[in-house]
Parts: structure tokens; sequence; C-alpha cells
């Protein structure tokens, strides 16, 4: 198996109250969560009206009203045909979000940046089955050898790839919530749009795990916002990117933060120089869009199991020929 076996196709639908996810769509997504069941549309058009109203708060220059902007959401599907040309079945690899941003004042369209949330098979099948197995019986947590090689690589690969780089101009953040097992201490740094920089003295699992898909972490809490989010990303997060397209992933994702980890991001206190986040806080307030949490974490075990059964374990061995090479012609 070389890189040319290894392609990938890209197909996109409009997020909004109108959504359905499809059959192969990861239902463990985030969105495609929120989609669901006898509220899905009042949780999609609270979940809308939230990210245009914080965009609106960051973006407040020249928006006297405050309602100059207005943010749109594609949910961008990678697919991954494996030996293309021999008959190769296409796996359904990774989703991300993509947001576009209406200004109503100029009537323009502005890209945003790829990413926000990020989804992904193989993920789920790393940290919902491998290592789940890997960790039965044990007394002290431990990750097999080798934990996030192959989704590291693949990850590169596709940021690499024509399907990349015919789609989006620059590299993708992606944002997610800080780590409950770990500690986050406020800097002295402050940039105008990210906010305050948080640092931690060490990595998180997902940070390791990101670390492999060649993405740097940092870690900032944005003006109005109560906890700091991790920030994924290759290059320089401070300066590749517009005032405008940073705004667009922080409304977003704070905003879909809020209502999955209200414990943390709708929190009735912002944190302090310190932070432990946790979700059995107690001092928060409810958004009132429904989110099933348990669904969410039975589904990835699901999910990671259809990946072990229809990617990792048909093509093995040739995943791991092929991981190795990329690793070795492929430097970070």
């Amino acid at each position: 198996m070389t890189d040319d076996d290894l392609t990938f196709s890209i197909s996109s639908i409009r997020f909004d109250e109108n959504y359905r996810p499809s059959d192969n769509t990861r239902i463990t997504t985030n969105f495609a969560n929120l989609a669901r069941g006898e509220h899905r549309q009042e949780n999609v058009r609270g979940a809308l009206r939230m990210i245009d109203n914080r965009f609106n708060d960051l973006a407040d220059w020249d928006n006297p009203e405050g309602d100059r902007y207005q943010v749109e959401l594609d949910i961008v599907s990678v697919e991954m045909q494996v030996a293309a040309g021999d008959g190769g079945d296409a796996f359904p690899m990774i989703e991300i979000l993509k947001p576009s941003i209406i200004d109503r004042k100029t009537d323009t369209r502005i890209a945003g940046i790829a990413g926000n949330n990020f989804s992904s098979y193989v993920r789920d099948y790393d940290f919902s089955v491998l290592l789940a197995e890997h960790n039965k019986g044990r007394t002290a947590f431990a990750t097999p050898e080798g934990f996030g090689d192959l989704h590291g690589n693949l990850f590169r690969h596709f940021l690499a790839s024509p399907a990349y780089r015919d789609n989006f101009l620059k590299a993708p953040v992606i944002c997610l919530s800080v780590s409950s097992s770990k500690s986050y201490h406020r800097t002295e740094n402050r940039h105008p749009i990210l906010g305050i920089e948080y640092r931690q003295s060490e990595f998180s699992p997902t940070d390791e795990y990101f670390a492999k898909m060649g993405l740097q972490a940092r870690y900032f809490m944005p003006r109005g916002s109560v906890a700091p989010m991790a920030f994924y990303f290759t290059g320089d997060l401070a300066s590749d990117y517009t005032s405008l397209e940073l705004i667009g992933t922080i409304s977003t994702m704070e905003s879909f933060q809020r209502i999955y980890r209200p414990e943390i991001y709708n929190a009735n206190s912002a944190a302090g120089k310190c932070f432990r986040p946790s979700l059995s806080h107690q001092d928060f307030s409810s958004t009132r869009i429904v989110y099933d949490r348990e669904e969410r974490s039975r589904l990835a075990i699901e999910q990671g199991r259809f990946a072990q059964e229809h990617f990792i374990r048909p093509y093995q061995a040739d995943l791991k020929r092929w991981s190795a090479d990329y690793a070795a012609n492929h430097s970070l």
C-alpha cells in the first residue's frame, strides 16, 4: 500500500433546522446529536442563534446594533478510498465544520476556518475499543505502543492531499473542551480576539493524540467566556487567521460547548488564575437545548467497532506498513 492507494473525497451539507443526519453520519458527532429527536428543530435554531449572538458580541466594531453578522455552518464529510481503482470501498473518515460569515452591511460572504468540531471513526476505535481492551485487568492506566500513530498519519496525509488543498485555503483549527484531568494556569499573555492564554504543565491524552496529527495545542479564554478552550492547529494560530475567521471558530465552538458541557462553559463564575475543569460542577446555567451525553458515549463504542470491522481488520497489515513508511518519509 502506497500514498496513492489512499485517496480522499469531500462532500458537505448545510447545518440548519432542516438538517437530518444521514445513515453514514457519525451520530456521536455533537451537531448530529442535536439534530435528532422530538426537539431537533428547536435545538438547531437555538444553537445557531447562540452562535450568531456570540459572533456579534465579539465582532463589536462598526456593529452598533449587534446584528451585522450571521454565521452559516456546513458539515464537511471526508471519505477515504482504500486502494482506489482496485474496487476498494470508501470509508467514512472524518467530519468537521466549516463556518461562513455573512456580513449584512456589505452583503458579502467571508470564508471561516475549517475544523472546529472534529469527529473520526478511527479515533472512536482508538479510544473506545483499542484503549479499553488494552486496559482490561490493569491496575494502572496505560496506552498501547504506537497509540494514535495510524490516525495521526492518515490525518496528515489528508491535509497534504489535493482534496484538502482544492477545498480549503488555510489549515484547519480544531477547538475542543479543555481536559477535566488537568489544571490550567493563567498567563499574562492576552490576544485581542483569542483572549487570555492559559497553560498546563503536561499534555492530556487528547493533546498527545492531536500532536500525532501534527497539531499544536494552545489554550485561550476569549473575552466574555468563563473557561478556556483548547485550540489545535498547525502554523501560527495568532497570526495566520483574520479576526473574523477566529471569531467564527470561537463563537461556533463556545456555543456548542455551552450546550455539551454547561458545567464548564456555562458556569456562573469565570475561571480563575488556576483552573481545574469539572463535569461535576453544580453552579451553572442550562441552555435548555437537549443534548444526550450518555447516548453519545454508548454510540462511540458502537462506531469504534464499526471502524474495527470495516477498516482496521480488513487492511490491518497494509495499514501498519503504510503508517510506518509514511512516518519515516514525513517527519513531524
